[in-house]
């Protein structure tokens, strides 16, 4: 792993990516496109913060997120490998997968036109081998501006199959999520993990009027939120994702979860980018598989 100063040396660009040393340990990367500020953390590849200019914030990091060195971060956009949630062979390790608690190495940085693009790299580990996973490597691409992009590549170098989960498990920021609608699954199968595992049918656009944990299947619909009170909407379109999952803890959730304050649950809405459950990605050896998501904000009028 670079330092700061080498980090800084080799990718640094003046007045657009600069690195910082948290307080905690973690190394983070400020950036300020021509339309656009970010902030990512090289422990998970973890984007916390995407404003573009004229806009307030579209991605929600909880104010008492812990930021050290392996604790997952609270908000912004956890990425999940090699499996979603729990395992699942049944087998034990942590939430979500290794990915996010990991420190990324950065492979590339650069400003073309109005976009930063960012590439970071993860391979096998102490973690990973400890966890029966010795044969891969991912790659992960930013590009932020106007629009953010957000990409992940897994490679199989081992000579058998490659079976995995993944999610890029975004944090949408909203005024207030009662007031929220979310368009794009009408006619979708869902699992409500709210509601034992049965599975259901979403009739029109979702609303959160309660604890939400669905896991949409068999979907590549782009997903549109609309957030009247601040007028905006965020279109989230993908490719290589089978799976969306739309989350809230609600109240009752969010006091279960130390490293979100209590009043917080009401400020977002997750809408995950994701191959799970009946879509998890079985790869063959010497393969490659990329998933994306694209994000764009525009107004809402009427």
């Amino acid at each position: 792993m670079m330092d700061i100063s080498q980090l800084n040396e080799h990718f640094g660009l003046p007045g657009v990516l600069a690195f910082h040393a948290t307080e905690g340990g973690l190394v983070r990367a400020d950036i300020t496109t021509p339309h656009a500020t970010a902030t990512v953390y090289l422990q998970g590849a973890h984007l916390t913060a995407w404003q573009p200019a004229g806009h307030q914030p579209a991605i929600f990091t909880s104010r008492k997120t812990d930021l050290a060195p392996g604790k997952a971060i609270r908000g912004g956009v956890p990425i999940a490998f090699p499996w979603f949630a729990t395992r699942h062979d049944g087998k034990t390790g942590p939430s979500h997968g290794f990915a996010r608690i990991q420190d990324w190495t950065l492979a590339f940085a650069a400003l073309a036109g109005e976009d930063l693009h960012l590439t970071f790299t993860l391979g096998a580990n102490d973690l990973s081998r400890s966890l029966g996973y010795d044969h891969f490597h991912l790659g992960y691409q930013l590009t932020i501006g106007r629009t953010l992009t957000m990409q992940l590549t897994v490679a199989n170098d081992a000579d058998t199959p490659l079976v995995f989960e993944e999610a890029l498990h975004t944090y949408y920021a909203v005024a207030d999520v009662h007031e929220i609608a979310i368009a794009g699954l009408d006619g979708v199968s869902y699992l409500d993990k709210v509601d034992s595992f049965k599975e259901k049918v979403q009739h029109g656009d979702i609303t959160v009027t309660g604890p939400t944990d669905r896991v949409y299947l068999d979907t590549t619909a782009t997903c549109t939120l609309s957030d009247p009170v601040r007028k905006r909407r965020i279109a989230v379109a993908k490719t290589g994702s089978n799976t969306t999952v739309v989350w809230n803890p609600w109240e009752s959730g969010a006091a279960k979860l130390a490293d979100m304050d209590p009043s917080e649950w009401h400020e977002f809405v997750a809408i995950e980018t994701v191959n799970a459950a009946t879509d998890a990605i079985t790869l063959a050896p010497g393969a490659t598989y990329t998933m994306q998501a694209r994000v764009t904000l525009d107004e809402l009028h009427g």
